[in-house]
């Protein structure tokens, strides 16, 4: 996004080939899309339906499953059909198993081609994906790169992963499919950013980011905000996935709170508040806490200042859409874009403040609406 009046607040993007998965474009000029994975036995339709329509709900753009065996692509027609956003099959060496997935409506096989099989494997794989309109994603990990390429180069390294990539590459383009997206992913924040760097410049493929198996909740999105965002912020990423040993929900959140981060994606109430001390007028932490289970449901990009006195906060509502700022006698500061508009005692502030900012959504949605239809 250009922004003339803030330089430094711009990230150019790399220039990418632009493909699709389903409805959602990847690549090119298409928004940085969120993805996630389901952690439930596919085979369980059911259960695996209802965690996609959770991540659906917190705004996963797509979502993959993963399919080990046959009565789990014999399910996926049903999730493929309940869901409302695009699936993705996770498929490891059993090239059947991408065929049928195809044939069950995947949006995406995850495949590495040269893991299953023959050339006229992939040929069949190929052509199924060309059939039933699915793209292909490449997946490159540290851990499990080919036994000749950890000969060749001692380790997993930067090297090893783009020369892995550029084969299973080749074997795609060989069968005049072009539409295919890489990743090239590592635990090690330094061996995927590398990787992925030298991957950004070997082809103009969409890349679909990751740094694999990152940990905790706490720890794992620490780690994948190092990694994606500093790829990110150099330009180079189409698509997202942060990976905790979590609920898949708290993918999706984490990934849009890193996109929201650098300005990439808006989605929802941005919290803007202080680490509180003893100037604060009130419990900053607990307010905070409970304001963000209580916008959940708004999903109009907007922001929110909660500061706990008037050193900052003042300065902080100049620029957010609603803005509460501590002062004394148990009682703040309203803002209401950017500007003092009323005090609010502490007790009942919550309320006040989630009817405020439920308001204000209404009133961008409106002024959205309006604009779009001046334009059309």
């Amino acid at each position: 996004m250009h922004n003339p009046i803030r330089p430094w607040r711009n990230i150019e993007r790399r220039a990418s080939r632009k493909i699709h998965v389903g409805s959602v474009a990847v690549g090119g000029d298409a928004p940085i899309s969120v993805q996630t994975m389901t952690n439930t036995l596919t085979h369980d339709a059911a259960a695996t339906i209802a965690q996609v329509q959770a991540c659906a709900e917190a705004g996963a753009d797509i979502v993959r499953v993963s399919c080990p065996d046959e009565a789990s692509t014999a399910a996926l027609r049903e999730i493929v059909a309940e869901s409302q956003v695009p699936i993705v099959a996770d498929i490891h060496f059993h090239y059947k198993r991408a065929i049928e997935a195809a044939e069950a409506g995947a949006a995406c096989l995850r495949i590495n081609p040269g893991n299953i099989g023959s050339a006229e494997r992939v040929r069949e794989v190929v052509k199924a994906a060309k059939d039933h309109g699915c793209s292909i994603r490449i997946g490159v990990n540290a851990g499990s790169l080919e036994k000749h390429l950890l000969e060749k180069y001692g380790e997993p390294c930067p090297e090893a992963m783009v020369e892995s990539g550029l084969h299973h590459i080749r074997l795609l383009e060989d069968n005049d499919f072009r539409e295919y997206k890489i990743s090239v992913k590592a635990s090690d924040v330094f061996l995927a950013s590398a990787a992925y760097m030298a991957i950004a410049d070997a082809t103009d493929a969409p890349l679909h980011l990751g740094i694999t198996e990152a940990g905790s909740h706490y720890a794992g999105t620490i780690k994948s905000a190092i990694g994606l965002g500093n790829l990110l912020w150099a330009g180079i990423g189409d698509t997202i996935r942060v990976s905790l040993s979590a609920d898949p929900v708290e993918e999706v959140k984490a990934g849009f709170e890193i996109l929201k981060a650098l300005n990439l994606r808006h989605r929802g109430v941005n919290i803007i508040s202080c680490p509180s001390c003893a100037r604060q007028g009130f419990d900053v932490i607990a307010t905070v806490a409970e304001l963000e289970k209580r916008l959940e449901h708004v999903k109009t990009p907007m922001s929110l200042s909660i500061i706990g006195c008037v050193v900052n906060g003042p300065g902080e509502a100049l620029m957010t859409d609603v803005g509460f700022t501590g002062g004394g006698n148990g009682a703040g500061m309203v803002y209401m874009a950017g500007k003092q508009d009323h005090k609010q005692g502490n007790d009942g502030m919550i309320d006040h403040i989630v009817e405020l900012v439920e308001k204000r959504a209404e009133q961008l949605e409106r002024e959205r609406a309006a604009a779009q239809e001046a334009a059309e």
